[in-house]
């Protein structure tokens, strides 16, 4: 049985879209084989890396069996990270300098990393079950990224491009996995401003899975699950505009306009930063619900207060009503007060890419 929770819910989506630029360039690689070319047909490579020497003996596992595999007949050239020509370009990831920085015990802690892949959600989704939990698969560009409405979107090279890997027993709260992803994201930033003594960029977050930066947006989160043995199979998908300034904005462009500082946000800074938050994050919200982030998700997200405009059915007839969000429900949909003082849960009505648009308030008793 396969769920995605734009399919559980009824509105949570892949939001990549707009870190995502639909003009198709070609690259070279910075590993010795050809992969440049963008059908399905071409050669990807993927460099395995573990943090510890038992997770590099998976990785040398992994590369002997044969075992990833992408459905769109996508090859994967496998090649462990001790074997990779070095040094590699400039702009690629640093897989050794994210280990490095790296502090979890167990996110993060299994790399894949390509310098161009269809999609890094595709891989880990697609071979959940060989990957250890907590693995990230990183990409320097994407030309199949996954978007809303099954639109294929082609990232250009700065972003922050990964997928990982986490499994859930719980499905109630799985739906809200993406609000622990985006808050980790957002306070990671901050980790990162803090160790570099720099001013914060405040990136916010519009619900439901929007990163915005200055009014402009700068990321989005996809997360689908699967469920099999009694456990959801989570694959957690995060794009960030790091050091790309079209189509939006980007962290350093956005950094420049506020410091003098030649400091200049890294991928692989960021990435460690993020896996240090959410294992913290995550093991909060297993042990103690979402309430425990709460207050410090209401003080990242765009929405308190906002006043929205929403649909009901009188009569045969569509009546709007203005309501003001308060917060969010068990279920993750937006909590909102009328001004009759009922409260209510505000869905989408799934017809509109804003989903400030269209909201439909079902009164709670």
């Amino acid at each position: 049985m396969s769920y995605a929770f734009t399919r559980s819910l009824g509105f949570f989506s892949a939001l990549k879209k707009v870190i995502l630029s639909t003009k198709k360039t070609n690259s070279s690689l910075s590993l010795p084989f050809a992969a440049s070319a963008m059908d399905g047909n071409s050669s990807c490579p993927l460099v395995l890396c573990g943090k510890s020497s038992a997770e590099n003996e998976t990785a040398k596992t992994l590369k002997n069996s044969g075992a990833l595999k992408l459905t769109d007949n996508t090859e994967l050239s496998i090649l462990l990270h001790s074997e990779s020509a070095k040094p590699i370009k400039e702009d690629a990831f640093g897989v050794d300098s994210f280990m490095n920085s790296l502090s979890t015990n167990r996110f993060g802690r299994f790399l894949l990393w390509s310098p161009r892949l269809p999609s890094t959600h595709d891989v880990v989704s697609q071979n959940f079950c060989e990957l250890p939990i907590g693995a990230v698969c990183v990409a320097d560009v994407q030309y199949k990224g996954r978007g809303r409405s099954k639109n294929v979107w082609e990232s250009p090279k700065g972003c922050l491009l990964f997928s990982f890997t986490l499994q859930m027993e719980d499905g109630r709260v799985v739906p809200l996995i993406q609000y622990v992803v985006s808050l980790a994201v957002t306070e990671a930033i901050k980790d990162v401003c803090d160790k570099n003594g720099l001013p914060y960029v405040a990136v916010k977050i519009k619900w439901p899975n929007d990163l915005y930066l200055n009014g402009l947006k700068v990321g989005g989160i996809l997360c689908t699950s699967t469920f099999k043995s009694k456990q959801f199979n989570v694959s957690a998908g995060i794009g960030l505009n790091v050091d790309n300034e079209k189509p939006t904005t980007c962290l350093n462009t956005f950094l420049r306009e506020l410091s003098v500082t030649t400091y200049q946000f890294r991928r692989e800074d960021i990435l460690a930063a993020f896996f240090d938050k959410f294992e913290k994050f995550y093991e909060l919200f297993i042990n103690q619900g979402f309430q425990s982030l709460e207050e410090l998700y209401y003080k990242t997200w765009l929405h308190s207060g906002q006043r929205v405009i929403v649909q009901e059915k009188n009569d045969n007839q569509v009546v709007e009503n203005v309501v003001t969000i308060q917060g969010l429900t068990s279920s993750g949909y937006l909590l909102a007060i009328g001004d009759d003082n009922q409260m209510c849960e505000l869905h989408p009505d799934g017809n509109s890419f804003d989903f400030f648009k269209g909201l439909v308030r079902r009164k709670l008793d």
